[in-house]
């Protein structure tokens, strides 16, 4: 039984969540602030945390920094009305795992745990990846080009490795969403886009030639010129 921990400071939208989340199976805990998600984490240990934005005083994404911070890696899905691009990336750059907006519909929000709950969790047994002198070490979560190290943030770290273990193979949009974000995001929403420019922006940042290839009206492909 996987355990959640809802954090909300609308008591109406928390008795909702609790309810139906405990119906569907999960052991459910939950918070009315930042300060008392960051105690509910540490004395239950959730694998998944319903975590709303905006908060007063501590809110989501300071909840999210101090998790990260201290290298806790628990699953975030992060709720908000704000439904602007930038504002999904912000999300999802502090670290969380996926990103829901407000109003949802309740089973959209478990159709979105339970695929948080399937991703498989990197273990010591994962090989390094390396195509075209870019590498990546899912142990250590080093990246380089060549002799270049470079940084990547949760998110264009899991594209990225998405990418190394499918080079040469045209990847569709929702190939890509549904294995590095657990969903399809569907629509005219361009985060996908977003992030792939961060990556090219990084491994490119030497003048290296360009690897992620855009395949118009498909997606992309890791492959060489």
């Amino acid at each position: 039984m996987a355990t959640i921990l809802i954090v909300d400071d609308d008591p109406k939208l928390l008795k909702m969540l609790q309810r139906t989340l405990a119906y569907e199976g999960f052991r459910v805990f939950s918070a009315a602030n930042g300060n008392e998600a960051l105690t509910e984490v540490q004395a239950h240990r959730p694998d998944v945390v319903v975590l709303d934005w905006l908060m007063p005083g501590l809110d989501g994404i300071g909840v999210l920094e101090h998790l990260r911070a201290a290298g806790d890696q628990t699953l975030v899905l992060m709720l908000t009305a704000r439904d602007a691009v930038e504002n999904r990336v912000e999300g999802l750059e502090t670290g969380a795992d996926d990103y829901l907006v407000k109003p949802f519909a309740p089973a959209e929000l478990l159709a979105r745990i339970h695929a948080l709950l399937r991703r498989p969790a990197v273990t010591a047994k994962d090989e390094s990846v390396t195509y075209a002198g870019l590498h990546l070490d899912p142990v250590t979560r080093e990246t380089r080009r060549g002799d270049r190290a470079f940084d990547l943030t949760s998110k264009e770290y899991d594209l990225l490795r998405f990418l190394l273990r499918h080079p040469r193979q045209v990847l569709s949009r929702e190939q890509i969403l549904q294995a590095v974000w657990g969903y399809d995001f569907g629509g005219e929403d361009n985060v996908l886009e977003v992030y792939i420019g961060y990556l090219r922006k990084k491994t490119e940042l030497g003048g290296e030639p360009r690897l992620i290839q855009t395949v118009r009206g498909v997606g992309y492909v890791l492959r060489e010129e």
